[in-house]
């Protein structure tokens, strides 16, 4: 059984339930929580997914407790009325955190896709680190996308026999989406020669005077910059929609525009000059796009791509964000560096890995490749 509620976990979780149905000695499950609504029901759609559940937990405003519990009571018949062998949960969400401990109480063995990953700090992201330390708590089995994230795990003492490194599979991904002639209508707002950004920006610790800040840092390097243009999907969120629109509206060269599916936004990465972000995922597949990423947070539990030198952690304060971007622009040696840089986050064969690895598991085969 797969569990997931947001749209990133669709995305990385697709390769992973394709995988399953393509064994013949597997059957998926999949479970959603609505932890995002219409988001959520894009990448359904594109990758051809039909639940077998739908707890629909999503409300306006709701809080984090709210979700979680509406996630934990909502599993309980779910889980009882299917007896999965295993519960697949992905990241970091707070639907992720809630399935895991359903399962647990259910006494149903959970693997964690992405686990390892880390900041070391539980209120950045909040509250993406500290539900993806208690997933890893409760989880039997680690999916580790890096060596870092299997360090990261052994660290806190988790057994390294049931640790296995597999790559993400946000690469896997990628082979479903990226097609070399995708075209999107707001393409035809940039006139020709221009370059353009692609810019998300949404989590709750961004959310306010951070946003601000970043936003005026854009607004000023766009007015500045007679050749750039910026296209941004502006999240759902009412608080996002607001300071997006009041700093935005009057800028000829920025382009607010509807969220995307993962097709388009996987199709705009590949034409975009540069990606600013404080995503997760986005950080491991603008790599796979050969695109820079300037990231819109004080720390990153993705260090490896910084290693790499294909991410730069910039941050939030107005004059570090226009400095990193104008260098960006201005400094070729720099783009190049970062645009050429290595992928250290997969190959694009995760999925497969993970369901043999479950497979195993399940048929009480596992043998640990000693990685």
């Amino acid at each position: 059984m797969t569990i997931f509620g947001t749209r990133p976990e669709a995305i990385k979780m697709a390769p992973v339930i394709k995988a399953i149905d393509a064994n013949p000695d597997t059957t998926p499950i999949v479970v959603l929580t609505g932890q995002h609504k219409e988001m959520l029901q894009q990448v359904l759609d594109i990758f051809d997914i039909h639940p077998d559940a739908d707890l629909k937990v999503m409300a306006r405003q709701q809080t984090l407790s709210q979700i979680t519990s509406k996630v934990i009571l909502g599993l309980d018949p779910v889980l009882d009325e299917h007896r999965p062998d295993l519960v697949l949960v992905h990241g970091d969400t707070t639907t992720t955190m809630a399935a895991g401990l359903s399962a647990f109480y259910h006494q149903i063995p959970v693997g964690h896709v992405e686990a390892g990953l880390r900041t070391w700090d539980k209120f950045s992201p909040y509250p993406e680190e500290m539900n993806r330390m208690l997933t890893d708590d409760i989880a039997d089995l680690y999916f580790a996308p890096t060596q870092l994230s299997k360090d990261n795990l052994l660290q806190e003492h988790h057994p390294e026999s049931r640790i296995f490194i597999t790559g993400n599979t946000a690469i896997d991904a990628l082979k479903y989406t990226v097609h070399a002639d995708y075209h999107h209508p707001v393409l035809e707002a940039i006139p020709q020669g221009h370059k353009f950004i692609l810019l998300t920006m949404h989590r709750r610790e961004n959310q306010g005077q951070a946003m601000r800040n970043t936003f005026m840092a854009i607004r000023n390097v766009v007015l500045a910059t007679p050749d750039l243009d910026v296209i941004y999907p502006v999240h759902l969120s009412p608080r996002v929609q607001q300071v997006a629109h009041e700093i935005f509206d009057d800028v000829e060269g920025v382009h607010l525009i509807e969220p995307l599916d993962v097709t388009d936004f996987h199709g705009l990465a590949s034409q975009s000059y540069f990606i600013m972000t404080d995503s997760g995922g986005v950080q491991e597949e603008a790599p796979s796009l050969n695109k820079p990423v300037l990231v819109l947070r004080d720390s990153t539990e993705r260090p490896e791509g910084v290693t790499a030198g294909t991410l730069k952690v910039i941050g939030t304060e107005t004059e570090a964000v226009r400095n990193a971007m104008t260098e960006l622009l201005n400094d070729q040696r720099e783009y190049r560096a970062m645009s050429t840089a290595v992928n250290p986050y997969g190959d694009g064969h995760a999925a497969e890995r993970i369901v043999a690895i479950c497979r195993d598991y399940i048929s009480g085969k596992l043998r640990h490749p000693g990685m």
